[in-house]
Order: C-alpha cells, then sequence, then structure tokens
C-alpha cells in the first residue's frame, strides 16, 4: 500500500480528540479549496505522520517550507494539501502554536531544539531511585515553564521507596509550587491523579530519563501495550531507551499524549523570565545586596549570602542558580553569535547577487 493513502480510521478519525477547537479553526479560515486541516502524530526523517479528517496520512512538507527551514514537530496543527491525488499531498504551512516546548541543541550543536508544539501540560517523570535529581529536575521545569505548558512532576515507581512522604516533602520544598504526584504505573496505583491533567482537548507530554517508566505508564493510561518497555540497569541506574521517536496517541476521554525518548542531556535554551520565576526567593533577596550587579560570591554586603547563613536559602540551591544563570548567559551569547552568523551569510549572498547584476549590466552597456 502507498504510505500516503490512509492507514487507520477510528478515534483518529476526529480532530476534536486531538485538541481542534473554535480557534483552530479560526486560524484555519483563510485556507480554502483543496485544504484540510491535521495535526502531526509523528515525524520520521523526509515524512510526517497526519491526522486529517478520515484517518492518518504520511506525507512530505511543500518546497518552500523546506526552503525556509519551517519544520513541523509533533504536536503541531497544519495545513494539507489534499486535492484526492496522494501523491501530490503535502503540508503547506503550520499554524500558529499556543505553546512550543524546545531546549537547546544537543551535545555541541547550538541553537534551539524544539520538541513538541500546542502541550497543555508537561508530565515530568522521575522515580524515588537512582533517577530522582533535583537539579535535573529544575532543568526540565525551566523548559517547560518557558515554553507556557504547566509542568507537573510524576514519582513513579513510588511502591519501591518506604520514604515517599519525605520524598514529596523535599520536592516541594526545593521545586516550589509544582504539584508533585506519586504513583505506581506497574500496579495501576495513583492514576485516578492524572484525571484533572487529562480533560478532552487537553494534551500531555511526557518528559523523563529512559528507564522511569514513561512507557509503562502510557502503556497502563491507554489500556493496551503501544510502548515497549526496559528495565534499569542495576550498576548505575540508568535506563535503556525503549522509545526512540516522539509520536502523539489519542486517549478515550478526549485528550491525547506525547511520549517522548529519554533525555540524557537537558540543556535549557533562553530560559528568559522564567529562571527568575523558579529561584523568585533568591531574586526577592537579591534586591537586598548593596551592588545591584552583585552575583552572590564575594561582594561585600551581599543579601543573598547573609541568607544562606541564616539558614532562609540553602547553599546547594544557590550553586544550581548560579551554574543554570550561567549556562543560560551562555546559551543565549551562543544563539546570537548563530544568528550573526547566518546574518553574514545572507547579506555574502545579497552583495554576491548584486555584484553578478552590475557586471551583466556592464556587459550588457
Amino acid at each position: 500500500m502507498d504510505k500516503t493513502q490512509v492507514f487507520s480510521e477510528s478515534s483518529w478519525s476526529s480532530l476534536e480528540n486531538l485538541g481542534w477547537d473554535s480557534e483552530w479553526d479560526f486560524l484555519f479560515s483563510p485556507f480554502k479549496g483543496p485544504y484540510v486541516p491535521g495535526r502531526v502524530i509523528a515525524v520520521h526523517k523526509t515524512r510526517y505522520d497526519v491526522n486529517i479528517p478520515g484517518g492518518i496520512i504520511s506525507v512530505p512538507i511543500s518546497g518552500a517550507m523546506k526552503k525556509q527551514k519551517n519544520l513541523p514537530v509533533v504536536g503541531d496543527f497544519v495545513v494539507v494539501l489534499d486535492n484526492q491525488d496522494a501523491a501530490t499531498q503535502m503540508i503547506v504551512s503550520i499554524l500558529k502554536r499556543r505553546t512550543c516546548l524546545s531546549r537547546g541543541g544537543a551535545g555541541e550543536s547550538a541553537g534551539e531544539q524544539i520538541l513538541a508544539a500546542n502541550i497543555d501540560t508537561a508530565f515530568i517523570v522521575t522515580d524515588p531511585g537512582h533517577d530522582l535529581s533535583i537539579p535535573r529536575l529544575e532543568r526540565y521545569l525551566l523548559i517547560v515553564r518557558n515554553s507556557g505548558a504547566e509542568p507537573v512532576i510524576i514519582l513513579n515507581k513510588s511502591d519501591t521507596s518506604e520514604e515517599i512522604s519525605t520524598i514529596i516533602d523535599r520536592v516541594h520544598a526545593e521545586l516550589r509550587g509544582v504539584p508533585v504526584i506519586a504513583l505506581s504505573a506497574l500496579n495501576n496505583t495513583g492514576l485516578e491523579q492524572l484525571g484533572p491533567f487529562l480533560t478532552p482537548g487537553a494534551t500531555v507530554i511526557f518528559l523523563g530519563s529512559s528507564g522511569v517508566g514513561k512507557s509503562t505508564l502510557i502503556n497502563a493510561l491507554t489500556g493496551a501495550s503501544l510502548q515497549k518497555t526496559g528495565g534499569i540497569r542495576e550498576n548505575d541506574g540508568k535506563g535503556r531507551h525503549t522509545t526512540t521517536v516522539r509520536h502523539l496517541i489519542p486517549l478515550d476521554g478526549g485528550s491525547c499524549l506525547i511520549d517522548t525518548p529519554g533525555m540524557r542531556e537537558v540543556r535549557i535554551w533562553t530560559a528568559g523570565n522564567t529562571l527568575n520565576e523558579a529561584f523568585d526567593d533568591i531574586i526577592r533577596i537579591a534586591q537586598e545586596c548593596r551592588f545591584s550587579d552583585c552575583r552572590h560570591l564575594q561582594e561585600p554586603g551581599c543579601a543573598v549570602r547573609k541568607a544562606v547563613e541564616d539558614g532562609l536559602i540553602s547553599q546547594e540551591r544557590l550553586e544550581r542558580y548560579r551554574k543554570l544563570h550561567k549556562e543560560a548567559d551562555f546559551e543565549k551569547e551562543k544563539a546570537e553569535i548563530g544568528l550573526k552568523r547566518l546574518e553574514k551569510k545572507r547579506y555574502r549572498g545579497i552583495a554576491r547577487m548584486a555584484n553578478e547584476c552590475r557586471d551583466r549590466n556592464r556587459w550588457q552597456e
């Protein structure tokens, strides 16, 4: 069967099950003729699985989008040219995103890596054992808040710890104002606590390291073995990748979820005000420092260091703030350098075209 042909129907056939509402209808309204709306449910190398009214199709993007490097991601609502000819079906536009989840490019790459779009809630999944890391959770919180989505921390495998209440209190104390839910996907206990976030039309995304049970949790919510599951190595507590691509899955209640591969590296993008929001206690106390540009190191009259001495802020929390602030500044500078290089390349191209035009006119004279 041709990959562009519809290969699934049932619950996928209704875009309302995937979050389509009157606002999306308004954004799509300028497109007339052989165009239909759809939502990207999976991204492959050169093709995109898109749910349109009637089922799922596999299509490329238009040449104009390739040229502009305007690439859809999982969760995007898109405009599809659908003139009944499977060979010419393609994505021609992306509807304006409500939220956009991104991080700094992995490895040595600069710039933004967009993970998913139009997310309402991000479930940050960890466990009370080897994987529990306040600094890592803090990084996830920064990229989620920067996206516009609401974060929720899920302590999966809660049945494996006898100190789960203490761990919850610790997470609440360190990461203030974030809902924390303890459950066990394997034993199907505590899943009802996710109900308020899985309302009709809502889209949630699962984030976390490999091996924390994201796939098991998704299988429990869907009631089917849609995802392969894997364990954790006993020697270092690190998980094995069982999910290799991001994809969107509908739930019976009218919401949908996006699974993601485990991330070994969580580099914050340009965190902006979200960093200050996450450390509002330090920011508030810093206003009392003698110097407005105090770095809270050795400067005299530092109110933040005094708060650490008085036990109002932990030294570990201050160190995390310093490290994240330094990283955010680095990512911003790296992005600006990349933008300047792009502008230089563009201007070089314009200058080359101007020279060629001038030479052509000279020969014609």
